[in-house]
């Protein structure tokens, strides 16, 4: 879409003012949700020609039309059910019962070990982002109270593992999607570039090699150490239900949380016609969550004996607790479908692609990329956007097409990855249980990090082509 004014003159460069206003807004204030609603009421605002009623209908009009879409729908369902899934596994006492196994066996007896089962966890789930995020946040959170680290420190390993190791391995939708937008391009051979793309996506590479060295190290830095030593004095509590053996209750965590793994691979395997990279992660997540409440719950209430109204008490109260986040999941849905109808993404492409230097072109995409993904909130939509501009425009220069793609691949998950209004960082907030703007300040130290490493990397490759 471009914005005219009343001559008629290109107001194009006001599509980038919602995502600014509300990054601006949530930064300064503190308060995610009012700034996701004033950028889509400034959206609103530019495509009404700054009607104020026809903006306060189209933002409600918008907010009403994330329903329509059934993968936005199933996002929401999931993000509330998580909430009750992890209230029955708090009450039934199992967390604190698997934490004392694992302390007895010193397989989590040190921050070092404590750290790296959410980031095991992270990298070996490759099929779907959000399965990764869930199950390592849910089953750390208690590991790493008793080892005093801050949730934060357990959204930015569990957040830092999710994507980069999904666009590094690609069996699964990621590489479906991205195999699809680099066959649009006309290459000659598009899986030998996604392939090639591999080696040249460094932000990935950086970011998991930046968790493990933190992990094994436990050396951390920026606001997350200041956290970190707050955390030497205090920790979260653990609940513990005192009526049932310690046997009973550890099963009452494990079961739910393997039978939601399993699940997830067997709704994979069937939602893709036998092919897990072509299942869909929206309904397997939620058809998993779903049977993993139903497990717990028949436990709880022949197993354990708690009544059944008890057990729907604290199933709402799970949800009630998540519902701050889901809405904050809604706003941003909400927001990147105005984002699309603004066109930010294009001109955002489109200012720069003029006059540019060849040996510019790597670091440039991934910057492009990183903007993008980040004023947007999502990696998905500036893959879309930009794979089928880059791989022609490295054809027509002679650029290694692999290299284009690794550096637009790597800028979009460094833009999704800092991006307070993407809904990965949403997610990973709700799994290890912290607040979101916590979780965005403490991780973008070591974002910036490897996206300055990645720039100066595809600068000296841009410099060899």
């Amino acid at each position: 879409m471009v914005v005219l004014n009343h001559d008629g003159i290109n107001m194009a460069w006001l599509s980038i003012l919602p995502p600014l206003v509300a990054i601006a807004f949530a930064i300064w204030k503190r308060e995610v949700t009012l700034a996701l609603l004033l950028g889509i009421f400034t959206a609103a605002m530019i495509m009404s020609g700054g009607n104020p009623i026809d903006a306060f209908v189209d933002v409600t009009g918008r907010i009403v039309d994330v329903f329509s879409s059934a993968y936005n729908t199933r996002v929401l369902m999931f993000s509330l059910l998580i909430g009750a899934l992890i209230q029955l596994i708090r009450i039934s006492g199992g967390v604190p019962a698997l934490v004392d196994w694992l302390t007895r066996k010193k397989l989590t007896n040190s921050q070092r070990k404590a750290g790296l089962l959410p980031s095991l966890l992270g990298s070996s789930i490759f099929i779907d982002t959000n399965m990764s995020v869930l199950t390592a946040g849910i089953s750390s959170q208690a590991v790493c109270d008793q080892q005093k680290m801050s949730r934060e420190r357990l959204a930015d390993i569990i957040d830092s593992t999710c994507a980069p190791i999904s666009v590094l391995i690609l069996l699964n939708g990621w590489g479906a999607a991205i195999l699809g937008y680099v066959q649009e391009t006309g290459v000659a051979d598009p899986v030998a570039v996604m392939i090639s793309s591999i080696g040249y996506n460094f932000y990935a590479i950086l970011t998991l090699m930046i968790v493990y060295y933190t992990v094994l190290s436990t050396k951390v830095f920026g606001s997350l150490k200041h956290l970190e030593k707050t955390m030497e004095s205090k920790g979260h509590d653990i609940t513990e239900d005192n009526d049932l053996p310690e046997a009973t209750k550890k099963r009452y965590m494990l079961l739910p949380l393997v039978f939601m793994v399993f699940s997830i691979l067997v709704f994979m395997f069937v939602t893709g016609d036998g092919d897990l990279r072509q299942g869909s992660g929206s309904e397997s997540v939620l058809w998993s969550v779903i049977l993993s409440i139903m497990l717990v719950f028949a436990l709880l209430r022949f197993d354990a004996k708690k009544p059944t109204k008890f057990l729907m008490e604290q199933c709402f109260k799970g949800m009630g607790e998540l519902l701050p986040l889901v809405t904050l999941v809604l706003l941003a849905f909400a927001l990147s479908s105005a984002m699309g109808d603004l066109g930010t993404a294009k001109f955002v492409t489109a200012v720069v692609s003029d006059s540019v230097p060849v040996f510019l072109i790597p670091a440039l995409l991934f910057v492009i990329a990183g903007f993008v993904s980040f004023t947007t909130g999502t990696s998905w939509g500036t893959f879309g956007i930009l794979i089928p501009i880059a791989i022609p425009l490295a054809m027509g220069l002679g650029i290694s097409p692999g290299l284009v793609l690794g550096a637009v691949l790597g800028g979009s998950v460094f833009g999704d990855h800092a991006s307070p209004i993407s809904d990965t960082t949403v997610i990973a907030s709700l799994a290890a249980g912290c607040d979101m703007l916590d979780h965005v300040k403490t991780q973008l130290p070591y974002a910036l990090t490897a996206g300055g490493l990645s720039v100066v990397l595809y600068l000296i490759l841009g410099l060899l082509q």
